[in-house]
């Protein structure tokens, strides 16, 4: 990464967005060049505190460390997109993320469109083929057209793909059924007026509920 194509801000500053997997947005923090390098060099993500004028690795005392995976800027050049693999929650509060609600109260926002970005554009794009729905169409606009009944047998046809695949040695298979499986699974969900974010509420529900019973 060249730093001279960067912009810094008057402090020799620059924001750095840290982004999961998921699309999951974790925390924002600021580096600066040394901070950068630092990152670059151990592969664990390294901020500039600006209270205490010194480095800091995140999770350094924690052990909820931030690994590298990649960063990137923005149109502008100045401010970054950290892509990471947490070891833990990235909160301070014990939050996955900085922008969850607060451990005592509150109501965490519904998940946006970007928590899952690849799939939330699949799923615009198979909305539109939903729209178009049409018998002669494409096979998406086929399905579509012949109804939920048609769709579900789908749906378990795929799945009984993914369990025979799961039973052989063969991990390219077994992932492309599994593709397969989710492909025709959100179709299922589209026809029945609901879609993966749904999926996600739900499953976030029951991870809070899970989290707040005693062990």
């Amino acid at each position: 990464m060249d730093f001279d194509t960067l912009t810094f801000d008057t402090n020799g500053l620059i924001p750095g967005i840290v982004q999961d997997r998921s699309g999951g947005v974790r925390m924002m923090a600021w580096l600066s060049r040394e901070a950068l390098q630092r990152t670059l060099d151990t592969g664990f993500v390294t901020f500039w505190s600006r209270s205490r004028q010194s480095l800091w690795v995140k999770g350094e005392s924690s052990g909820n460390r931030l690994r590298l995976l990649q960063i990137r800027p923005d149109c502008d050049a100045d401010t970054l997109l950290i892509l990471a693999e947490p070891e833990g929650p990235s909160c301070h509060r014990g939050t996955q993320s900085c922008f969850d609600a607060a451990p005592e109260g509150g109501q965490a926002p519904s998940p946006e469109p970007a928590t899952l970005p690849w799939l939330g554009h699949l799923e615009v794009l198979l909305k539109a083929r939903q729209a178009a729905a049409d018998p002669a169409g494409s096979y998406t606009q086929r399905l579509f057209a012949q109804g939920v009944d048609r769709i579900a047998k789908k749906v378990v046809e795929e799945a009984g793909e993914v369990i025979l695949a799961a039973k052989n040695d063969d991990r390219e298979a077994f992932l492309g059924e599994a593709a397969d499986l989710l492909f025709h699974l959100e179709l299922l969900l589209l026809e029945r007026g609901a879609g993966l974010l749904d999926v996600v509420e739900v499953l976030q529900r029951r991870h809070a509920g899970a989290a707040g019973r005693p062990s």
